[in-house]
């Protein structure tokens, strides 16, 4: 398998922002949301805060203590989206299950939701209009297969998995882009021969090296989205790369495949949420 690697996709969007950002005369600022300490949201607030200090743009976080009450934090959320000092809002998901997230991200600003967490961006999304924002993590995948010049058109792909935030929203991006989709989840029958006959596989199950190569057909290029952690306490996808290594085609590493372009995405979201004011 060929790696295709995040970050070449990743320096060429923030040279892209940063290009931008100087023509326009503007720095965007974002916010970063978070309730608790869970290690995936620090990792992820990490890399968000190392990407807005690369291109230039300002970011605060608004962090809160994870026994926070309901009704206060619905408060303090609102103050943050009534801010007109800030152009783009990232929440850190999932929220404790006390706070009532549903009613966040129904009430979140649609032009500061810059990674789509809300119903009027996800329209967006599934209708194919172009002034939303799609989902970071699924419109990365969109990134990586334009920068490397994988043309879906015509193609058979199947996305595994189908969450708001990567196989339904990368499924419908997809289709707008003329691909044959299909989408697998935990009660299709016979999910290897379904992925067995595509072009390109999404893999965004979440589970640690669920794909193997019986999965896969030679030449298939694949979109490894899974952040797992494997039984030896090693970062991995959710496709077996010692398995498939044998095998020609493409593959996402991980680390260093979508997860590493997904911060440029956010702040290419956020940039565009600034001009458009």
């Amino acid at each position: 398998m060929e790696l295709i690697k995040g970050l070449p996709v990743a320096k060429a969007i923030n040279e892209e922002l940063i290009n931008e950002r100087e023509k326009a005369g503007v720095v965007p600022k974002l916010a970063i949301v978070r309730v608790g300490e869970r290690e995936d949201d620090l990792a992820y607030e990490r890399g968000a805060l190392k990407k807005m200090e690369k291109v230039g743009f300002d970011v605060s976080v608004f962090a809160f203590p994870a026994d926070i009450d309901n009704d206060s934090f619905q408060a303090e959320f609102d103050r943050i989206n009534e801010d007109a000092s800030i152009d783009g809002i990232l929440l850190l998901r999932p929220l404790p299950k006390h706070l009532d997230e549903k009613a966040v991200t129904e009430r979140i600003d649609p032009k500061k939701d810059i990674d789509g967490i809300g119903p009027m961006n996800l329209f967006k999304v599934f209708a194919g209009e172009d002034d939303g924002f799609a989902p970071c993590t699924a419109k990365a995948v969109i990134e990586i297969l334009d920068h490397y010049g994988i043309d879906v058109t015509g193609k058979a792909v199947t996305v595994v998995g189908r969450s708001l935030v990567i196989g339904k929203p990368v499924a419908m991006m997809l289709m707008k882009k003329n691909a044959t989709v299909t989408i697998c989840h935990t009660k299709t029958t016979d999910m290897r021969s379904v992925c067995k006959g595509a072009d390109i596989v999404v893999a965004a199950a979440g589970k640690a090296k669920m794909i193997d190569s019986s999965f896969l057909k030679d030449g298939a290029v694949v979109i490894d989205v899974g952040i797992n952690v494997d039984e030896e306490g090693n970062l991995c996808g959710d496709v077996d790369a010692s398995s498939v290594e044998e095998m020609s085609g493409k593959l996402t590493p991980v680390p260093g495949g979508v997860g590493s372009v997904t911060t440029s995405v956010l702040a290419k979201h956020l940039l565009k949420a600034k001009l458009s004011k």
